[in-house]
């Protein structure tokens, strides 16, 4: 589980093909490798990964071909920046919101407009996922938690302040460029719960309630 915080930029040192649609990837990070092991996971670019082997401030992780065609991991070349998080620890601060590090498609950046304190960027956003978006809720963009400023049927904006812009690639994504989004879990959770249908009436199959007294030919409660 990770907050969304990016702790660090990395660097992508090198991607091999293991074959069998998959891929190794190695990617450069001092402060998230300072105390990485075996095992350990580590999000890139929103993307949980997990530690194989680290070395001299550069760690390894299998990236598997279903991540790959899930995510905007496999456009990655050698050199590319990549937002780094360790996972969180349970006594640490939530400075974002809840984040699973699982991608649940790929968004684009539609358009940048900067202001004189932050700048506002705006994201296709696709079909299935709309439902779960909401104006001032959040959203995970390449791994970055951030709060929804509008939404519309297929895309939605945030603001960016310059830290943002900065510390996460985020500052440097031109318009067309492809970013992985992760919609808040607690709304696929609630949409779940909802779905389920209801026990059948006594004299009905269609799993609706049972009607209450005073329902029928508009009768007054």
């Amino acid at each position: 589980m990770f907050t969304g915080i990016v702790e660090e930029l990395g660097e992508v040192v090198r991607i091999a093909d293991t074959g069998g649609d998959s891929a190794l990837v190695a990617i450069r990070g001092p402060l998230v490798t300072s105390d990485a092991r075996h095992g350990d996971s580590i999000a890139v670019n929103g993307v949980c990964l997990t530690v194989v082997d680290v070395d001299g401030g550069v760690f390894t992780a299998d990236v598997m071909g279903e991540t790959l065609r899930r995510s905007a991991l496999g456009g990655l070349r050698p050199g590319d920046p990549v937002n780094l998080e360790r996972a969180a620890a349970l006594n640490s601060r939530l400075g974002g919101h809840l984040v699973q590090g699982h991608v649940d498609g790929v968004g684009e950046v539609l358009s940048r407009e900067p202001a004189e304190q932050w700048e506002t960027l705006r994201f296709r956003l696709p079909t299935a996922l709309a439902r779960y978006v909401v104006e001032k809720g959040s959203i995970t963009v390449d791994g970055v938690s951030l709060t929804v400023a509008a939404v519309g049927d297929d895309w939605f904006a945030v603001g960016l302040i310059p830290t943002t812009l900065k510390l996460t690639t985020l500052g440097g994504r031109g318009v067309g460029a492809p970013v992985n989004l992760e919609v808040d879990v607690l709304a696929k959770y609630v949409e779940r719960l909802l779905d389920a249908r209801l026990p059948a009436g006594p004299a009905g199959t269609d799993g609706t309630a049972p009607a209450l007294p005073g329902d029928a030919a508009g009768g007054a409660r």
